[in-house]
């Protein structure tokens, strides 16, 4: 399919927000008046799920410490809701389980959510959390949780069959999504307003807007914009912090385990929660090897040909962007031992799991901003970013948003995303997890 010579929008990536975007976008030109998906078009170097969206775990979540992303999230999984057929959605729910250091931030967070109407069950105190769990699944052992936060609401989605849903939503809508079209610049008017995008297919026009939506190329688009690779942050204290890179990447711990997927069922043999499991309970391998005697934490699912899960990411020094996603396993080699062990220690019907723990096209790398929160801003006149610092799959609401601001509308669940949040300080409260995303 030829590149056109322009068009009226043009979305730079073919993710879960790029789609998300462009489908929501189309539907609101067409429902105001204002035009149809013809006005707009979507470039991806690969295809539709090719990057971060087709590998993503999956999991839809509204554990989130901060007001602003509780908020946002509420939004996204009222997406996830309104077609799971299409979306490849499972609303099995999700289980926080926390230590004591946790037990303030996952308090904070079942009361946020109870105040705007998401749907959660809080439990205190490690025999009533003990409790909770066995009722569910009766071989569950995990020691040192105080704190069971379980969602009602949540849960996870197919990976790329989502992606694949939302191209077909998009092209629904006459939207055209043109693949293995690479953008490599831009040219800038003197206005800073982006005239044309550069790729390997040739160059396009952008008639209004351009929303680029990267995943893990985030740093890589945003030096084709000109932006600085080091910014200063003013924190809430109003100390500021000189020269931070704005972009950080961590390499992203996330594998399966091949067994049969109705295996992991709850007591009634129904499908399982996603759980994430925090705890300083000493973890050991099944044959006595201590792990870890500090703060760890897992996450696992039900998936179609086993268990699949992750742990906390680890930093990433050198340029990665250039292929963050390989075709094969991205994770550190002691991870499948670490993760392995941990559903182990979670429940006994996975003793002896490492064997069955499969290398696969998992994990893969995250572009982190300066506070480890996304980004949804204009970073030109009219180019909007949609940055979403490893955030993202489970965010498929913010393409909803991202449209409502393209027609010319204000949003309040944008706005705590703004890029000047890192002058003004109207930084996200940071909670206990090890994760970079909590």
């Amino acid at each position: 399919m030829s590149l056109p010579g322009s068009s009226r929008y043009v979305v730079v990536g073919a993710g879960i927000h790029g789609l998300s975007t462009a489908y929501h976008l189309a539907k609101e030109l067409r429902e105001r008046g204002l035009g149809s998906g013809r006005d707009i078009a979507v470039l991806d170097k690969t295809g539709p799920g090719a990057g971060a969206s087709g590998i993503a775990c999956g999991v839809v979540r509204n554990n989130y410490f901060q007001p602003a992303m509780s908020e946002l999230m509420q939004a996204c999984v009222e997406v996830w809701e309104s077609d799971p057929a299409a979306y490849h959605y499972n609303p099995v729910g999700y289980i926080a389980l926390g230590a004591a250091v946790q037990e303030s931030d996952l308090v904070a967070t079942y009361e946020r959510q109870e105040a705007i109407g998401y749907r959660s069950e809080l439990i205190l105190g490690e025999a009533e959390v003990d409790a909770h769990m066995k009722g569910l699944f009766p071989d569950w052992r995990a020691q040192g949780t105080t704190v069971c936060l379980h969602e009602h609401q949540g849960g996870f989605a197919f990976n790329l069959d989502s992606v694949l849903g939302l191209a077909g939503k998009c092209e629904a809508e006459g939207v055209t999504i043109y693949s293995g079209v690479e953008v490599t610049g831009f040219e800038l008017a003197g206005d800073d307003t982006v005239t044309a995008a550069s790729t390997s297919e040739g160059r396009i026009e952008v008639g209004e807007q351009l929303v680029i939506a990267p995943g893990p190329w985030a740093r890589v688009f945003w030096a084709m914009l000109g932006l600085p690779e080091t910014i200063d942050v003013r924190t809430p204290s109003g100390d500021v912090v000189r020269d931070r890179p704005m972009w950080t990447y961590w390499n992203l711990q996330e594998g399966e385990i091949t067994v049969d997927p109705l295996s992991f069922a709850t007591a009634d043999g129904g499908p399982p929660p996603v759980i994430h499991l925090d705890t300083a309970a000493p973890l050991e391998t099944d044959d006595g090897r201590l792990v870890t005697d500090e703060l760890w934490g897992i996450y696992f699912k039900r998936d179609r040909h086993g268990v699949q899960g992750g742990a906390a990411p680890l930093v990433v020094e050198s340029d990665v962007e250039l292929d963050p996603y390989p075709s094969t396993t991205n994770v550190d080699p002691d991870f499948a031992d670490m993760w392995c062990a941990g559903l182990s220690h979670a429940m006994s019907r996975f003793e002896g799991c490492r064997a069955s723990y499969k290398d696969a096209r998992s994990g893969g790398v995250g572009a982190f901003t300066a506070d480890n929160f996304p980004v949804f801003d204009y970073l030109r006149p009219n180019v909007y970013g949609v940055l979403d610092s490893n955030h993202g799959y489970k965010m498929i609401g913010v393409g909803r948003e991202v449209a409502k601001v393209l027609v010319g509308e204000h949003s309040q669940l944008l706005y705590p995303f703004r890029f000047e949040r890192f002058a003004t300080g109207d930084l996200h409260p940071v909670s206990h997890s090890p994760y970079p995303w909590s």
